[in-house]
């Protein structure tokens, strides 16, 4: 049993190959199939099974694409009510694959729908967590109060993990290897560990959901202080519960502009350097100059579901990646247009003078953008108007305006997006952004 993870760095997200005399089974695939292709391909392997742990929230799965062009059989829980072609995977359940079986363990909790995968060669065990079990944590329990085939209030799902946690895992082996759905920076849990994979018994003796305590407090703990949930996870699930469109011809529908300008929502993926010297008015600044900022999330965040918008993109060269990157999340029907910008009516943005602001900051309105739990951790300014960046759209029109506005985050990146946000919404009033001088004052 030969076993592949592949990450997206973006989403913290882990997919898996598992191949067994050569047979190949995909475990939570992502947008873009290409990559276990390529690997079936290097291990001389047939693509005979593709595996959903449940519904995914924060990403968009190729399941679907991947039924369509290999003929794999698609599996996953009843009780996930899925309309596409598929084999039910629940309790009991196992799938043969070369000389590996793997059996399928219903783990509700973070989903009412969600399966461990148990994958089993002679002495050897892996566990396909999903969302369930992530290493030093637990998924949370709140993001299927209004999406899916099967809705539960986050207290149902929470008594559901405690319950999954306790009983589901008891007679497995503690060298059984973790492999989880996420990793440390997804915001479906609150405390993973940068660890890509455990083994069950670092798990029971390390994480905090295996600690002897009353259902009572599990709960508690499970649903405090989870992290803010972007506007596109409902949306996504019902995506993943339909079968997401194949990926080229979604993409390929979109429209390229060279030199252009454009009207309405506009989302500017350049860096905020090159943004502030020259943008379309009203532009919304989501960069994504590195393959590992969360453009993903934050577009996610900002724009809502099915709300039409443009991207501006740096180069003609960065258009077939940008639109893999907004089909991640399955905001690729919304996109109006994809365009670079021509060197005409654009603004600038006006830049801080820094020493003045140390100086004076009561002459400043102060906006931070950071999550609320992370304000409750720690703040910088005793006069900052706490407007975390997912809420901003709605609540800027709370926000004063008879002074300078400086928006800061934790370390620029959410700041660029947070100031540009403003400077679109609010008239008459001078937006800066503090960007990464906010370490100046930590």
């Amino acid at each position: 049993m030969k076993i592949k993870q592949f990450e997206y760095k973006p989403l913290a997200h882990y997919s898996y190959a598992i191949v067994s005399n050569g047979e190949m089974a995909i475990i939570d695939p992502e947008r873009d199939p290409k990559e276990y292709y390529a690997f079936a391909k290097a291990n001389n392997a047939k693509i005979v099974a593709v595996i959903e742990t449940h519904p995914h929230a924060d990403f968009v799965s190729s399941h679907l694409q991947i039924h369509k062009e290999t003929g794999a059989t698609i599996y996953n829980s009843e009780k996930l009510g899925a309309d596409y072609p598929h084999k039910t995977f629940d309790d009991g359940d196992s799938i043969k694959l070369g000389d590996s079986v793997l059996k399928a363990l219903n783990t509700p909790g973070h989903s009412p729908d969600s399966i461990t995968i148990v994958a089993t060669e002679g002495n050897d065990t892996a566990l396909f967590t999903g969302d369930t079990l992530f290493i030093g944590d637990v998924g949370r329990p709140d993001l299927r109060e209004k999406a899916g085939n099967m809705q539960a209030k986050r207290e149902e799902l929470a008594g559901m993990m405690y319950d999954t946690v306790t009983t589901k895992f008891t007679d497995l082996p503690n060298d059984a290897i973790v492999y989880p759905a996420h990793g440390a920076g997804s915001l479906c849990g609150k405390n993973l560990s940068d660890a890509a994979s455990s083994t069950l018994g670092d798990e029971r003796r390390d994480n905090w959901a295996f600690q002897k305590q009353s259902k009572e407090e599990f709960m508690n703990t499970i649903l405090d202080g989870q992290p803010f949930i972007p506007s596109y996870f409902g949306f996504d699930v019902d995506i993943n519960k339909a079968g997401a469109e194949s990926l080229e011809p979604a993409i390929d529908r979109v429209p390229f502009k060279k030199e252009a300008t454009a009207t309405g929502l506009i989302v500017d993926m350049r860096d905020e350097a090159t943004f502030k010297k020259g943008h379309l008015a009203g532009s919304i600044n989501i960069q994504a100059v590195s393959e590992n900022a969360k453009f993903e999330t934050w577009l996610g965040a900002i724009v809502q579901p099915e709300e039409s918008f443009t991207l501006v993109i740096d180069s003609e060269n960065s258009k077939d990646y940008m639109l893999n990157r907004v089909a991640k999340i399955g905001y690729e029907k919304q996109l109006k247009e994809v365009i670079t910008l021509k060197n005409e009516n654009l603004v600038t943005t006006k830049e801080l003078d820094l020493k003045d602001f140390k100086s004076n900051p009561e002459n400043y309105t102060i906006i931070d953008i950071r999550n609320t739990g992370e304000v409750e951790e720690e703040t910088f300014f005793e006069t900052a108007k706490s407007h975390p960046l997912n809420q901003l759209r709605d609540t800027a029109d709370e926000i004063p305006t008879d002074k300078p506005i400086v928006v800061h985050c934790a370390g620029g990146y959410r700041s660029a997006a947070g100031s540009s946000i403003l400077d679109r919404q609010l008239k008459d009033v001078t937006v800066y952004d503090l960007s990464e001088a906010i370490n100046d004052f930590k």
